[in-house]
């Protein structure tokens, strides 16, 4: 049988920083296919972003299935002699496992591959896959939604869907994830005229006029969130002029901009709302919007109900169904099926040292199976 630490030890000591593979999903295939599952490798290209390598892999020919989702690739370490261990030496100390990875999300994919083994033999009615992306730490251009769009074409569907991102604030069992807010990013530039500060009807400074857009932009009034959803947040994350000189009006200035929101909020209304505050302030100004994902709920149902049920009956501990925190490729998924995710403990995720408890290993395995079985009991 499969052993999940065993396996995640493997999966870490792969360097697989996004986007280089680095023989993770090697190592992941040759764990699926002694077990019955097809396995297709699919590189995506596209200009202006590296290739990503992704893996579907699925055991069964018929329905329902059940779908795995995850990442193998990672974030930089950082400064690696600032680790207590080697970042992909997958140590163990202390009850900890070590390496980048460990909580996000490495450690949760083994965890579902030695669940999907028990759960495989001893026979069952449908089908289980495994959907996992080299690009969720990325740009997330050539991994989930393009393997999504490749399983659209061959009539490849999934019924359900559990996402491996860390998803507990402290403790195993406490948060689930049951939706994601979206996120909407916008680069605000106004021009002006460059000049010397002591000729001022010379130039055409725009940095009051900048000032004033970002004033009004931070005062619009969203919502105050829902009965899922937390308030939509908008937030002025940097403002940049790139002059070095104090006695130069600058030519232009510019500022980012990203805002989380929730389902009472949508990407056409939050763009016409923030050129409604720049156009009250006037001038010549350029904004620039990329919205990289909708938000969505996945209603309380058989999906939810499974997973809340699972996480009591292994661990006792009541889970919060949560929406709360970043996005995840689970934006992506939501539009093939229902959505949920759980995973590790997220305290040292992308951070230096980061680790996870060895004890929560098996529990975290034998959640993924009870959900499994939970899932197929249904049919």
């Amino acid at each position: 049988m499969t052993d999940a630490l065993d396996l995640a030890r493997d999966l870490i000591r792969c360097p697989s920083v996004t986007p280089a593979e680095a023989g993770a999903l090697d190592c992941l295939e040759a764990a699926l296919k002694p077990l019955g599952f097809a396995c297709h490798r699919l590189t995506f290209s596209e200009e202006g972003t590296p290739d990503v390598e992704n893996l579907y892999a699925r055991y069964g020919a018929e329905g329902p299935v059940f779908c795995f989702a995850g990442h193998v690739d990672v974030v930089p370490v950082g400064d690696a002699a600032a680790w207590r261990h080697d970042p992909f030496g997958a140590e163990i100390e202390d009850g900890q496992l070590y390496g980048r990875g460990a909580t996000d999300m490495k450690t949760a994919i083994a965890c579902m591959v030695e669940a999907a083994e028990r759960v495989i033999a001893d026979g069952f009615t449908g089908s289980i896959a495994f959907l996992i992306t080299g690009d969720e730490e990325g740009p997330a251009i050539n991994g989930t939604t393009k393997v999504l769009d490749w399983m659209a074409e061959r009539g490849e569907t999934i019924d359900a869907c559990l996402v491996g991102e860390p998803t507990n604030p402290v403790t195993l069992g406490e948060m689930a994830k049951i939706g994601r807010r979206g996120s909407f990013s916008g680069r605000l530039v106004v021009n002006g005229t460059q000049g010397h500060i002591a000729y001022p009807h010379l130039a055409d400074n725009p940095l009051p006029r900048l000032v004033k857009m970002l004033d009004r932009i931070a005062a619009i009034d969203l919502d105050d969130g829902n009965e899922h959803f937390q308030p939509s947040n908008l937030e002025i994350t940097t403002i940049d002029v790139g002059n070095t000189a104090s006695n130069v009006i600058p030519a232009s200035g510019q500022a980012f901009f990203n805002v989380r929101y929730n389902t009472l909020q949508n990407a056409a209304g939050l763009e016409a709302k923030i050129r409604a505050a720049c156009d009250s302030v006037g001038g010549d100004y350029t904004l620039t919007v990329r919205n990289s994902g909708d938000p969505f709920l996945t209603e309380p149902g058989d999906l939810t109900a499974n997973l809340h049920d699972a996480i009591l009956a292994e661990l006792s501990v009541e889970p919060d169904l949560s929406t709360t925190g970043g996005t995840s490729d689970a934006r992506f998924i939501k539009n093939a099926c229902p959505v949920v995710e759980f995973g590790l403990v997220s305290q040292t995720m992308h951070k230096v040292d980061e680790r996870c408890a060895i004890a929560d290993i098996p529990k975290l395995t034998a959640i993924y199976e009870r959900v499994l079985r939970g899932f197929f009991a249904k049919g």
